[in-house]
This record gives structure tokens, C-alpha cells and sequence, in this order.
């Protein structure tokens, strides 16, 4: 008999309050690539990640598959007789929410919902769910909802209104208030303009707070890395904080920044930032540019990785495609360091082999931020890279162009300065920042008006 494509019966699906949603999570295994398209990882390590996924919202996993798909089927994307034997499945445990690992267009994914007879989510909804209840500040709340919006607009398809909302998100696990088949496309469009224009002004907001940073000469720090390789351990332990921090995926999404003293008695700036993941939907990596900026701006990037997972390199490829994408190139080395973390999770034999290969590697250091092994050396090599990275230049400014001194001590580390016959002989370092072709205009423009005024005074 082929399964209703009505809702499920109240009695027989819905849950008692408190009772988690129970969960069946599939990831579809496609005919093996070869070459540059061969994946980077495992089939059964990147069905453990969205079991994980599926557990940071606290859903009941019930049954988690691998499936192999030789031919994607325009319709349902598996085959007919896979269908068939997961609507068995769903109805003997009872699914209330199927999880597709992978892209599903629309129409597959209404397909699926009428055939298994339970609602479907694909790895985009399952991501954008996590965010959406994990989101705290407005600035995330609203980079969350357009990036949801997004994603809804172009499947407007029937809900399953008889899941209860038993968390925050929205709305891709089912509950009262998801968007119907007949809901208007132009009220969501008209709802990405408005969140678009407050995005907008929170953007200007967070760049009034970036200029009121760069009038203090403090460098910033971003930590960036894949979720859960101990980004937000790792800023407790060098900034003294209490940022929430858990061994699950997306902990912590909201940027946060702490003051940090380095070994010299120098200060400066650190950000936490979002984890990124395999397969970030682009919804999402256009939505956080905005938050993601701070890690445009930064003068030294941490890039965090778990070294004792065993998909390390995987998962060091899909940050970097992603710093990529937003404009920050991998091939600097003095504004980028890789911090191996976890070094207390490897075995003695593993540790002596990451010894050695570090001992050939000035790009890498490797911590442990649980137990606060190594940071000494992090700190140090934080700061030669600052130190890197900002050009020493010397300049004279007479005493008199206030304005001019000004500027240098606004964008500009002084290192030394002697003042002598009214004219200031200062030392000054200058970040990548401040040294873009916008300031240095600047201040040759100001350098060649204070040449013109010696002379003139000769």
C-alpha cells in the first residue's frame, strides 16, 4: 500500500511535551570521484558530522545511514527502491524529521515528504536551523533570518504543522508559523529589503566601533577554524573570559572580542569568530560577510584546527576555501599562523611525529587550550608576527602641524620619537590597513605639505 501524503495522525506522531524529536540522518554517498572532485573525506566521518549537527539541536537520533547513490534521481534524488525501504524505517521508529545530508532542490524535497511521510530537511536547513536558535545578538539574529529567507523563497513548499516548536530556529523542523505553499514571495522579498536596510545600519555601527578601535594602537587578533576545534576554549585561556564553550558544533556564533597583554607588555585585540564548516551554504557566508569583516581587517589571523581529528587536512582545506571567498589569501605568512590544537588528545607516538614535523614548520604552533600546554609559544609567535606585519617607517613633522601628528598617532604604532628644534624625528609602524593606498595617499599627501613647510622655513 503506498503511504498517505496526509499529516500524520496526532496520536500516533506527536510528541509529549519535552520529548525530543526523533531523527533519522542519511548521507548520500555518490558514485566515487576521482581526481580534484574525489571528496576529502570519508563517507562515515561526514555521516558522524551531521549526526552531530542533528545532536547540537538536540534531536533524538535514531537511525543514521549511509546511502549509496549511483544515479541522482531528478524526483527524490535516491532510487525508488531506497525510498521504499526508508518509508519502512521512518514508520517503525516513528521519524518525525528526516535529515538529507546534501543539497535537495525543492521539488526532491516535497517528493521525499509525501513518499516517507514526515517532514525533510536538507544539510542547508539542518545549518540554518542551527544558527537560527544559536544566534544572540541582533546583528546574528538578522544575518540568520536573511539567510533563511533566502533559502525558503525559492521552495515554497507544504509544511507539517502538527511538529510542535520546541526551540528556537526557523521553522525548518516544522511547528505553527512556517511559510505555507500560498505564502506571498513579494511579502518575503519585502521582509529581505528591511532586514538587508538593518543590517545596513548595524554595519555602520560595527565600523564606528572598528574606527574607535583603530584610534587606539592595539593590533587585532581573529581566530577562525572549523566549529568545534576549540576556537572559544582557546579565547577563554588567553583573554581570562567566560565565552560559552562546549564540545558540540557551532557552540558559539556571535563575535566576541577581548583585550590580550602580550609577553612585551603590548596589547592587543582578540576576536572570536563563527565556525565554519563543509558545505557552509552560501546563504550563509553572504549574510555573516558583514561579521566576517572583522577577520578582512585583522592583522594577524589564527587559523585554529583540531589536530587530533582524524579529518584534519579535510577540514584546514574547507576553512581556507572559505577565507578565500571572502577576499583573505592563505599566502601570507606573516598574517597568518596555524595553531594545532589538541595536542592533549594525541597518542605519544602521534605527538612525537607532529614534534618533528613542526620542528620544520614556522607556521605552526601547537597548543593545547585545555590544559594551557604551549601558549607561551603562541604568544611569542604572535607577536613577532605583529611585529611583521606593521612597515617601520621615520618621518619629521614640525611640532607645529598638530594635525599631522595627530594622524600618525591615530593610525599609526609610534615606536620612538625625539623632538628637536621644533621639528618631532618619530618612528612610527604602520599596519596592512593602514598602509592601503587610501591612507598612504593620506599621508603622503600630508608628508609632501610638511616637506613644502621645512622648506619654506629654510
Amino acid at each position: 500500500m503506498a503511504p498517505s501524503t496526509k499529516d500524520p495522525d496526532l496520536s500516533t506522531s506527536a510528541r509529549r511535551d519535552g520529548e525530543r524529536q526523533r531523527a533519522y540522518v542519511v548521507h548520500p554517498r555518490l558514485h566515487a570521484a576521482r581526481g580534484p572532485d574525489a571528496p576529502r573525506r570519508t563517507a562515515e566521518a561526514s555521516l558522524a558530522e551531521a549526526v552531530g549537527l542533528a545532536q547540537a539541536i538536540d534531536l533524538d537520533v535514531r537511525q543514521a545511514e549511509v546511502v549509496p547513490v549511483h544515479t541522482v534521481h531528478p524526483k527524490t534524488f535516491l532510487g525508488e527502491g531506497r525510498v521504499t525501504s526508508m518509508t519502512g524505517l521512518v514508520a517503525e521508529e516513528r521519524i518525525d524529521v528526516t535529515i538529507f545530508d546534501g543539497p535537495l532542490t525543492g521539488v526532491q524535497q516535497r517528493n521525499l515528504e509525501k513518499a516517507l511521510n514526515c517532514k525533510v530537511i536538507d544539510r542547508t536547513g539542518l545549518i540554518l536551523e542551527i544558527f537560527g536558535e544559536r544566534a544572540r545578538t541582533r546583528e546574528g539574529a538578522l544575518q540568520v533570518e536573511l539567510a533563511s529567507l533566502q533559502y525558503q523563497r525559492g521552495r515554497l513548499v507544504r509544511s507539517w504543522t502538527h511538529l510542535e516548536r520546541q526551540r528556537g530556529g526557523f521553522g525548518f523542523l516544522g511547528g505553527p508559523g512556517e511559510t505555507q505553499i500560498e505564502a506571498d514571495r513579494r511579502h518575503i522579498d519585502d521582509r529581505i529589503k528591511r532586514i538587508k536596510r538593518d543590517l545596513d545600519s548595524t554595519k555602520k555601527t560595527r565600523s564606528l566601533h572598528r574606527e574607535n578601535r583603530a584610534r587606539v594602537p592595539w593590533p587585532v587578533v581573529a581566530l577562525v577554524g572549523y566549529t568545534n576545534a576549540g576556537k572559544s576554549t582557546l579565547f577563554n585561556r588567553l583573554t581570562q573570559a567566560d565565552v560559552f564553550a562546549a564540545n558540540m558544533l557551532f557552540a558559539t556564533l556571535d563575535p566576541t572580542m577581548r583585550a590580550i597583554e602580550l609577553p612585551s607588555g603590548r596589547k592587543a585585540i582578540l576576536s572570536d569568530t563563527v565556525g565554519f564548516i563543509a558545505d557552509l551554504p552560501t546563504e550563509l557566508v553572504a549574510a555573516f560577510r558583514a561579521t566576517l569583516e572583522e577577520v578582512l581587517q585583522a592583522d594577524l589571523i589564527l587559523h585554529v584546527r583540531d589536530v587530533a581529528h582524524p579529518d584534519s587536512e579535510a577540514q584546514r582545506e574547507d576553512v581556507l576555501a572559505v577565507l578565500n571567498d571572502l577576499g583573505v589569501s592563505s599566502d601570507n605568512q606573516n598574517r597568518a599562523l596555524e595553531v594545532l590544537n589538541k595536542i592533549d588528545l594525541l597518542p605519544s607516538e602521534e605527538r612525537q611525529h607532529l614534534d618533528n614535523a613542526l620542528a620544520r614548520n614556522p607556521n605552526q604552533i601547537a597548543v593545547s587550550a585545555v590544559t594551557g600546554e604551549n601558549l607561551g609559544a603562541l604568544y611569542k609567535a604572535v607577536e613577532e608576527r605583529l611585529g611583521a606585519t606593521r612597515e617601520v617607517i621615520d618621518v619629521d613633522i614640525p611640532l607645529a602641524d598638530g594635525a599631522t601628528l595627530a594622524w600618525i598617532y591615530e593610525k599609526g604604532v609610534v615606536q620612538e620619537r625625539l623632538d628637536d628644534e621644533g621639528v618631532a624625528h618619530i618612528k612610527v609602524g604602520l599596519s596592512p590597513a593602514d598602509r592601503s593606498e587610501e591612507h598612504t595617499s593620506e599621508l603622503q599627501s600630508r608628508l609632501h605639505l610638511v616637506c613644502r613647510l621645512l622648506l619654506e622655513k629654510k
